[in-house]
Formats: C-alpha cells, structure tokens, sequence
C-alpha cells in the first residue's frame, strides 16, 4: 500500500488574518456607508421639498385666447378674392444689386403673379431689364409687360426664347435700368 501525502494547508487560506490590514477595510467600508447615508438624506431632503411645492397652492394662472371670428375664412374664399394668376414666372437678377431679384420676386406677387424662380442670371452686365416668352403664354406675357410699364411691342426688351426644360413662362432678367422702370421704382421706395 501506498502511502497518500497530505498537502500542508496554508494557515492564512481560510484564517480571519489577509495580507491586507483590516483597518483599511473597515475606514473604506464607513465612508461607502457614510456617503450612502448622505446621499439617502439628501433624496429624502429634496422628495420633501417637492411635495411641499406640489401641495401648496399658488398664485392661479389664467389663460386668455384671442377671439376668432366666428365663422373663419376657407382657403377657396381668400383665394377667390385675389386669385393668382396662371403665369409663372422666373426672375433673374442681371445687374448685380444683392437682394434684388427677392424685391422683385414680391412685386410680382403682389400682382398674383406666380414667382417659381429667384436667382443671379449668368452676367451682371444686362444694361436693360428684358422679358423672355418661354413657351406660347403671349397672354401672360402681356400681363407681365403691363405691370412693369414695358411696351409690348418694344423688341429691344421683348424676346420669344423657346425653352420646355425651364417648365417656366415668362424668364424676366433684371438689368441695370430697372430704377427707370415706373412701378418698379414706385415699389422699391
């Protein structure tokens, strides 16, 4: 028979003594606990505080709404009573003068034109302001020359430049004279 060999077993395994001192532990463990407790009185502090806001009662606030009129306006009445025409239009700023195909943009509007556009032209150098008949909306056109003041039939300001791709009626570019220009210059002041 053999004989089995114990294993000495390490006396600090399962002994209340560790490499670490105790004192260590137990200052670690109190401030975990103390701050703990800390903390739970402050959430208590603050609970308290809330319901003590909650159910006091304060000054009562009292909300007023603007009348309306009784019966409001449709979309088809206001629209009815200044349609917009079946015009669109581009606006191309061809003098330079920031801000002012925007300007322009509104005048139009304001004659229930339909401005779909606003954009700098391809040059700065357009001496004249000229309205350009892209498809065959010479109604439109006619309208357009009226309410900037240009005659019609004057070709110098008047062109027919076919163009489907811009699905736009009439392009109007704005040219260094539009201060000369009546209504435009009635407007812009």
């Amino acid at each position: 028979m053999a004989k089995i060999k114990r294993r000495k077993q390490n006396k600090y395994l399962f002994s209340s003594k560790s490499s670490r001192p105790t004192k260590r532990r137990d200052i670690k463990g109190s401030l975990i606990n103390s701050a703990i407790a800390i903390l739970s009185l402050l959430l208590i502090a603050f609970i308290f505080s809330f319901s003590n806001r909650q159910i006091q009662s304060g000054v009562p606030i009292e909300v007023t709404f603007p009348s309306l009129p009784e019966t409001p306006q449709l979309a088809v009445a206001i629209y009815e009573q200044n349609p917009v025409l079946d015009i669109e239009v581009e606006i191309l700023n061809g003098c330079g003068i920031p801000g002012l195909a925007g300007k322009i943009s509104n005048y139009l509007r304001s004659q229930q034109m339909d401005v779909v556009r606003s954009e700098n032209a391809d040059h700065y150098n357009y001496d004249r302001t000229i309205l350009i008949l892209r498809n065959e909306n010479s109604d439109g056109l006619k309208k357009i020359a009226e309410s900037f003041g240009i005659d019609i039939d004057d070709k110098t300001r008047i062109k027919h430049i076919p163009d489907d791709q811009l699905n736009v009626d009439i392009t109007v570019i704005i040219g260094s004279d539009f201060a000369t220009i009546k209504p435009l210059e009635d407007y812009l002041k």
